[in-house]
């Protein structure tokens, strides 16, 4: 469960992507999927408002595409950089896809601050849902939280 070299530079640009889905007027989370070569495979921002999706995140959106894109081995290979800890929802799909590893920047319990909601009304935590599949994916996070909780200041105002 070590950070690695890269993961600062691609949670960065997750965060860019939530910045890029808050300029749509989406909830402001982005993620991006990262071979195990280290190539970008794809990038998603939320576009649940605009899309009028509730399951429009980021981390889903990419989830489904490495279960329909990625043989088996290649999804355990992958990494899953995002702005904010996983939701039940996101979570289930990339353990369904084999995705092997996640990397947050913000944690749900700093989110839940944000919004000014208790954690508990927050999804279940990451490592909770990943601890009860028999799908084992590295959890890293969370990293740098300031620099993903600055996207999200004055959104849930």
């Amino acid at each position: 469960m070590a950070e690695r070299d890269e993961d600062l530079r691609w949670l960065r640009r997750a965060i860019e992507l939530s910045a890029e889905a808050r300029e749509t007027g989406n909830p402001p989370f982005g993620s991006l999927l990262v071979g195990p070569d280290g190539t970008v495979l794809a990038e998603e921002r939320n576009t649940e408002y605009t899309g009028n999706d509730i399951s429009a995140h980021p981390e889903f959106k990419l989830a489904v595409w490495a279960g329909r894109e990625l043989d088996a081995a290649t999804a355990a290979g992958t990494t899953m950089y995002t702005s904010c800890e996983n939701c039940a929802m996101c979570t289930s799909a990339l353990v369904r896809a084999g995705v092997g590893r996640v990397v947050y920047a913000m944690s749900a319990e700093r989110l839940g601050s944000i919004r000014g909601v208790r954690t508990t009304d927050l999804k279940l935590p990451l490592r909770e849902v990943v601890s009860r599949t028999a799908h084992e994916v590295e959890v890293v996070g969370p990293l740098i939280e300031d620099e993903s909780a600055a996207i999200q200041d004055g959104f849930w105002d």
